[in-house]
């Protein structure tokens, strides 16, 4: 008997996730391990276990399904299902495995089952390349360990651009991409070594050689215009100086 798929269905329509609870139960060897409202659910239970195929709505309140894919650094197999046929080269251009225009058929469903599944069988074969986590004691820490997607992943200060706090989690924006994990801004505050980071507002904890400018108001990271709180004013023109 094959290993069962773990699926994780995420939408912010009820009916539209009852709809795919029903149709991933006729279909054999799928094993829905969780049914999640929003982007946040959702990485909360991601965290919480291993997913192979993602059901992905696209339009969402808070986090759009599309940057939830792109927050993930280790991304399970994704169909996405939508009612919005405007997102499908965008959701193409993700990786997804299948688009599925609402409302959509079971035998059109199984279809885009059919090929998940292949690709999650592919994928089965490729062993992983082994994580790579030892540190030098003896020397000054230059990274950060952090939880993420059921591996702990060594993040190099020098790729951190800043860090957003979103609720109880936090999106490290990398030089390379973008990563979220369970964490808060007030424990990185306490972690990251202050010649390097500075928080500038609420929401926000940005890295100084990173800065590429700075008005009364805002402060730019490449393309990013990141907001300074008032009360961080003060502190982030004497770090500059």
């Amino acid at each position: 008997m094959s290993t069962p798929i773990r699926c994780l269905i995420v939408d912010d329509e009820e009916l539209a996730r009852t709809l795919l609870q029903h149709y991933t139960e006729q279909t054999p060897n799928l094993h829905v391990v969780g049914s999640c409202a929003n982007a946040m659910e959702a990485l909360a239970a991601l965290h919480q276990q291993p997913v192979d195929l993602l059901f992905l709505d696209i339009q969402m309140p808070d986090l759009m399904g599309t940057d939830l894919l792109r927050a993930l650094v280790h991304k399970p197999v994704v169909i996405f299902t939508t009612a919005y046929e405007q997102y499908a080269v965008e959701g193409y251009e993700l990786d997804a495995v299948d688009y599925l225009l609402k409302p959509f058929s079971y035998e059109r469903f199984a279809q885009a089952v059919a090929k998940a599944a292949a690709q999650i069988k592919a994928r089965n074969q490729t062993p992983p390349p082994a994580a790579d986590v030892t540190q030098d004691t003896s020397a000054p820490k230059d990274y950060l360990l952090v939880k993420a997607e059921h591996r702990t992943r060594r993040i190099r200060f020098d790729d951190i651009l800043y860090i957003q706090g979103m609720r109880e989690y936090v999106s490290f924006h990398l030089t390379d991409g973008r990563l979220m994990a369970l964490l808060s801004l007030k424990h990185l505050e306490e972690v990251l070594p202050p010649e390097r980071f500075l928080r500038i507002h609420k929401s926000y904890i940005v890295s100084l050689q990173h800065i590429e400018a700075v008005d009364e108001e805002y402060l730019y990271i490449g393309e990013q215009k990141i907001p300074i709180g008032p009360s961080y004013a003060e502190l982030l023109q004497k770090r500059l100086r």
